[in-house]
């Protein structure tokens, strides 16, 4: 009877099919060619009006608009407290904690997850792997496992069930086993609706009513199984549209079995969802509005009674699915928006690339040209030939690895397997990945036609990593949500920060359930499979040569594509691989679109919007939210922040960065392809032969050893001058293919973090980031009318690019229409006209704008004309702009635009000015370079130098950039360069200095935090700290030592990294750290990788030195993120470039109000004084060794800036070597000096000073292996084992000057 209930109960929900409204549309018709780079589709999910007696989705809440002005909203939103992310600083490499290890697992632990992942996929070894997983689940709760790692061993077993790979009844004992495991909480983890949805697979295959029943009582039953779900409160809906059900029909069983089992219990809600479930699972999906609605398929079943047939709708697993990912998030956000599918039609990269070579080979074949016939064939053809070869030698490689490890011993550790990794893909596959990873490395990292062989390895092997990891994601078809639409309600209100956050909560959810589990890959694991890999190509790649020699006879070789070698970079030697000459030559010719990774390409549709640390951009690639610079501290508090809900905001503003859309400027790209194919050097294009004259040895070099000298050193500069051109010319290649790709197309750029917040492109080829041939050859998709005052910004934008930018704005406008002759001959005669654009400081941008402005007067109606053309407002050195407004600095102000002026001060040429002045007093003194450089002082030999100078640069740093621009402008002699670079950068620095007073004495601050927290030391590591550190073996002939600071593990404990919150709430964490290099032994050479799961102690002068640019780039970051935000509010277009904002010409004057009104808010929060009470309530709870003190840098930077330690008479006898820092009173408050570990560390004092003094030891002088500060043994003694809080040493802020940041508001040349 209840069987029967239950049948009629789904008859019914069926037949209310036929009443439902049509869907809507799912799916968009792509109108680009199907030979495009990438298509995809993204659509919305059919939203059917459902049975009255079915719950209805629930409504979104409408925001209300805006009630406050932004200014007023922004400011309330930004004085509130921030949410600070919290966690332990990481412990040293031979120590462990149980907290330790859940924010830091160590390699060791990461290789067996990365091996077990391996040995599960396509069941490679899962003996081995469930091997692996019981060691690491001898630890109950180990957090390195979780619920879907249990879940991926169920779904293990029950593929070899299925397969037949093993004794069916075993392995279903082993499924239950772990499942009961779970049930039970044994190891602290629990079931999830995916557990659920694989146990009712398991009943469905082997249950009593199953063809292949087993009776075992150990199998769950479903309404066991329902009541587990229901007291676990998770959705059916989630199990029932789990991605493990692959099966519709097998869906369809587990709703049956499910809804059986919720009649038996008289649980109508149960029911009421799974006939929810089952009336969208049987909708059919409309492909385009105007099309009728097609009948759906319809197939004939047996009817209730059992005396006929009936028709029913099939069921759709992928249509519930999709829905049901919406309801899901519905539910728990109270908001209609659905979780939209994104189709993934985007083949995989090595499979259009397998195509592409492939048919140049065919098409050469039938030609007859195959065989050599011609002297120089087409890259794609090589790399074709490379890869039939490469993926026959990898698959017997493989083999040969494969039997090589099953003769091993157990004791071998696991790290030393690596066919399961090279397993993952196939050999078709990997032979296409290595061939294209190492084709496109060619150039980086400072080696000419070539490659660092570490960055080769490591790259391969992350590339193999990422590719199985896509294969996953397309495979698992995970669903996309949609990006958030607040309307006018603003990102900064409480409703809508708290919407947003919910829906990214839910969204991140959804598509962690969908993915399954992977593991991440350590660099060790990286670079052995690259290693392999690599190894294996550079075997099998060769070319074949053909040339004339002296006698005229043509003679024809095979040589190999790459070969390795050593060379010696910066005074190191460093292993490097080579490309033949004639394959690079190739790389700078050839089209090379075929070695472009879709990661590395712009996108066709939106990107996957931001839901986790590790979720968004591109859709089947796997891309982090932040590039973290080899720290898994960086990673693990962007996890911690995200699992908080702090960073809603700035995944908010990569989601509006990334759906800006754009277009190829096809104007600009036909000149562009015009020059580069007849290959002469034009407006910053590399020339195809370089074009500057070879020195030529004059003829008293052979005596003269200076003459000598100075030619070998210009042969050098020449022969670098001409490898870069090469270089250079292989970059314009893979631009201008990109480029060509995607011309007629609308395209975004998919955005991500540095670890200071700053936003940058994930395509690093082609993008409005990269110079300045890049950003004339893009364009945004959307035109909007220019109107009055867009013709007059596109003007002064024009005045800009060209050089003509420190006039005001209407001498800009009137310099523009006096020049309308040129600009109309640039526009109509790029190439055959004047040329008047090259002149430009920025000449493919100006060309671009030549053409939009005469289009636009050219136009019926100029202020009606539609551009596209994205239009800057520029910041005026933006460090010194927040240095000035964080100080207050009333004279930093007007050099840099914050205080209104008539004209726009240039802090560029003032700097200049003052170095003249000081070149011109060391001139009267005889100074050589004073008198070589005097009156040669242009304004852009200091411009990077004053630029980068509020970012840290150093005197070296300084002295390469004007170095640089003495070369390029050809001022003195090439064998000059260096010593006159060497004497400007000081008097630049000096100059900056004199003027920015303000700024140097916040930075002053910055580096004396930044230098005491990385010498501090969490309160429970102090016991550790003052152990003993056993010394190493002595020789038999040298005498015992005296106590020293090595004698204990005080340096290896401070592990404390510069840590703060930006107003968004991202943390950032300074990756500063000692090198400790790991060494790995591959097939192709020893490399030494840094490891960033074994942090080392910090590096405290580094910390120091990088936190002041860190934190002014983390604050541009900021400002830029409310910008974008809202412009999003306000429908205004909107793309940066750190401190430059675009958009269209006729926005102009709206996002220069926000600019002022973001920043002035920002800084109206009291930005110092919020990270002063940060680092107060972050580092409480840390010490400082009073002997770290000792450093004399250390103790003048502290006296200056005013920090006193205050302590009794009786204490100020012990701490005398301090008296810098010392207030001795009676009276006052004494500051809190921690001695709880004097007394073990005396003890250890005693012992080693006893054994020196037995062997008539002299005193010894311990000395800081960072600052060379010698200190005494006496001195040591007094201070060992003595800490004061940390919080007590921080110095008070600066004073604040009298400029007042409101006033930005009435300087229009803050932002130009």
């Amino acid at each position: 009877m209840l069987r029967r209930t239950a049948r009629r109960l789904e008859t019914t929900l069926l037949l209310s099919r036929q009443s439902l409204p049509r869907p809507a549309r799912l799916y968009s018709t792509p109108t680009r060619k199907t030979s495009a780079p990438a298509l995809a589709t993204a659509g919305r999910a059919p939203e059917p009006d459902f049975p009255s007696f079915l719950s209805q989705p629930q409504s979104e809440p409408v925001l209300q608009p805006r009630r406050l002005d932004l200014p007023t909203e922004l400011s309330h939103f930004l004085q509130r407290p921030v949410s600070y992310t919290f966690l332990p600083a990481p412990l040293p490499s031979d120590r462990s904690s149980p907290t330790h290890d859940l924010y830091y697992p160590d390699t060791a632990t990461q290789d067996l997850l990365s091996i077990m992942d391996a040995c599960l996929h396509n069941l490679y070894d899962v003996s081995r792997a469930r091997g692996i997983f019981d060691r690491l689940r001898e630890r109950p709760g180990n957090p390195v496992l979780s619920t879907p790692i249990y879940n991926a061993f169920i779904e293990a077993y029950l593929a070899m069930a299925a397969a037949q790979k093993g004794p069916v009844s075993v392995l279903v004992e082993y499924a239950c086993e772990i499942f009961q495991i779970l049930e039970s909480g044994r190891d602290l983890y629990t079931p999830n609706a995916a557990t659920y949805a694989l146990m009712l697979l398991l009943y469905h295959r082997y249950g009593p009513q199953s063809l292949q029943a087993l009776h075992d009582d150990r199998i769950p039953n479903p309404p066991q199984l329902l009541a587990s779900i229901i007291k676990r409160r998770i959705p059916i809906a989630s199990v029932v549209s789990d991605r493990t059900l692959e099966s519709s029909a097998e869906a369809v069983e587990v709703i049956k079995y499910l809804s059986i089992a919720a009649v038996d219990s008289q649980d109508t809600e149960v029911i009421t969802e799974l006939g929810q479930a089952k009336v969208i699972g049987t909708q059919t999906s409309d492909i385009l509005d105007d099309v009728p609605e097609a009948r759906p398929v319809i197939k004939a079943v047996e009817s209730e009674d059992g005396t006929g047939v009936q028709m029913e709708i099939p069921f759709n697993i992928n249509n519930l699915r999709q829905h049901l990912a919406s309801v899901i998030t519905a539910r728990r956000v109270l908001s209609d928006d659905l979780i939209a599918r994104q189709e993934h039609l985007e083949k995989s990269a090595y499979d259009v690339a397998r195509e592409q070579m492939q048919f140049q080979s065919q098409k050469l074949e039938e030609l007859g040209l195959a065989s050599g016939a011609l002297n120089s064939p087409d890259l794609r053809q090589w790399m074709w030939v490379w890869h039939t070869k490469l993926k026959e030698r990898l698959k017997q490689e493989i083999k040969n690895i494969a039997a090589a490890e099953s003769k091993m011993s157990a004791r071998h550790s696991s790290d030393t397997h690596l066919s399961p990794y090279l397993s993952l893909l196939d050999a078709e596959r990997l032979s296409l990945l290595t061939i294209l990873e190492v084709m496109r490395l060619q150039g980086s990292g400072g080696v000419h036609d070539g490659m660092k062989t570490t960055r080769a390895l490591i790259t391969v092997g992350k590339a193999v990593e990422l590719e199985y990891k896509g294969m996953v994601c397309r495979s698992n078809k995970i669903y996309m949500p949609a990006s958030p639409k607040l309307g006018s309600a603003g990102y900064f209100s409480t409703m809508g920060y708290a919407n947003l956050q919910q829906r990214r909560v839910a969204a991140a959810k959804v598509m962690a359930d969908a993915e399954g589990w992977t593991a991440d890959w350590t660099q060790h694991v990286r670079s052995k499979v690259g290693g392999i890999l690599v190894e294996c190509l550079m075997d099998v790649a060769e070319i074949t040569r053909t040339g004339t020699n002296k006698e005229g006879k043509q003679i024809t070789e095979v040589q190999p594509a790459l070969y390795h070698t050593y060379e010696y970079i910066r005074g190191q030697k460093l292993g490097v691989i080579r490309l033949n000459p004639v394959v690079s030559s190739r790389l700078a010719t050839d089209k090379v679109s075929v070695a472009v990774h879709p990661r590395h390409l712009p996108m066709l549709v939106k990107p996957k919007p931001w839901v986790d640390y590790k979720t968004g951009g591109y859709l089947n690639s796997q891309s982090s939210a932040m590039r973290f610079k080899d720290s898994a501290e960086q990673q693990s508090y962007l996890k911690a922040a995200c699992a908080k809900g702090n960073v809603e905001l700035v995944f908010a503003g990569l989601d509006v960065l990334g759906s800006t859309p754009w277009k190829i400027n096809r104007k600009i790209f036909d000149v562009v392809l015009e020059v580069w194919n007849a290959g002469y050097r034009v407006g910053k294009l590399p020339p195809a032969e370089y074009d500057e004259p070879e020195p030529v040895m004059p003829p008293e070099a052979e005596t003269d050893i200076k003459a000598k000298s100075v030619y070998l050193q210009r042969q050098r500069a020449y022969l670098n001058a001409k490898a870069n051109n090469h270089s250079d010319r292989c970059n314009v290649n893979y631009k201008i293919e990109i480029a060509r790709a995607f011309l007629g197309d609308t395209i975004y750029f998919p955005h991500n973090l540095d670890f200071r917040g700053r936003a940058y492109p994930l395509p690093p080829h082609l993008s409005h980031i990269g110079d300045d041939l890049s950003r004339g050859l893009l364009k945004f998709a959307e035109a909007r009318p220019l109107g009055e005052r867009g013709l007059r910004w596109l003007k002064i934008h024009l005045a800009n690019l060209y050089g003509y930018d420190k006039a005001s704005f209407d001498e800009r406008v009137d310099w523009v229409d006096a020049k309308l002759d040129q600009i109309y001959d640039s526009a109509k005669n790029p190439l055959s006209g004047e040329r008047w654009w090259l002149k430009a400081d920025d000449p493919w941008q100006c060309l671009a704008t030549c053409m939009e402005l005469h289009d636009a007067l050219q136009s019926p109606n100029p202020l009606k004309f539609k551009s596209s053309l994205p239009v800057h407002q520029d910041g005026t050195c933006n460090g010194l702009q927040h240095y000035a407004a964080l100080g207050g600095d009333a004279r930093g102000a007007q050099q840099v635009n914050l205080a209104a002026t008539d004209r726009p001060s240039d802090v560029y040429t003032h700097v200049g000015n003052m170095v003249e002045a000081v070149l011109e007093e060391d001139a009267k003194k005889g100074d050589k370079w004073a008198v070589l450089l005097k009156g040669k002082i242009q304004r852009k030999i200091v411009k990077q130098t004053v630029m980068t100078t509020v970012y840290g640069v150093t005197f070296v740093g300084a002295r390469e950039q004007i170095e640089k621009q003495l070369k390029d402008k050809k001022i003195v002699a090439e064998e000059d360069c260096w010593s006159a670079a060497s004497y400007l950068a000081s008097k630049v620095i000096q100059c900056i200095g004199d003027l920015f007073s303000g700024a140097t004495a916040i930075q002053n601050w910055f580096a004396a935090c930044a230098r005491i927290i990385s010498k501090s030391i969490p309160k429970d590591r102090l016991p550790e700290a003052m152990a003993e550190s056993k010394r190493g073996a002595k020789s038999p002939k040298r005498k015992p030592k005296l106590f020293t600071l090595s004698d204990t593990r005080l340096k290896k404990e401070q592990m404390t990294s510069v840590v703060w919150t930006t107003s968004l709430g991202l943390p950032i964490v300074q990756p500063y750290r000692k090198t400790n290099r790991k060494q790995i032994s591959t097939k192709l050479q020893t490399i030494y990788i840094s490891d960033p799961n074994s942090p080392a102690e910090v590096n405290s002068l580094k910390q120091a030195s990088a936190f002041p640019p860190n934190f002014i780039h983390s604050l541009d970051a900021t400002h830029m993120m409310l910008t974008a935000l809202e412009c999003r509010t306000q429908e205004l277009t909107f793309a940066s470039v750190h401190d430059s904002y675009w958009t269209h010409a006729c926005s102009i004057d709206k996002m220069s109000e926000i600019i002022r009104d973001t920043f002035i808010a920002l800084h109206s929060s009291d930005v110092l004084k919020k990270l002063d009470a940060e680092f107060r309530e972050r580092y409480k709870d840390y010490k400082i060794p009073l002997v770290s003190l000792k450093t004399s840098s250390i103790l003048k930077s502290l006296h200056a800036l005013g920090s006193r330690i205050v302590v009794t008479p009786e204490q100020a006898k012990t701490l005398d070597s301090l008296k810098e820092l010392l207030i001795v009173s009676d009276t006052t408050e004494t500051t809190d000096i921690d001695e709880s570990e004097v007394k073990n560390v005396e003890h250890l004092c005693d012992t080693l000073d006893a054994q020196a003094a037995e062997a008539a030891a002299e005193e010894t002088i311990v000395e800081d292996d960072e600052d060379g500060v010698k200190v005494k043994h006496a001195e040591l003694r007094k201070l060992m084992g003595k800490f004061v809080n940390l919080v007590d040493l921080i110095p008070p802020l600066p004073e604040k000057g009298s400029f007042r940041v409101e006033q930005i508001k009435k300087s229009q040349y803050f932002f130009s």
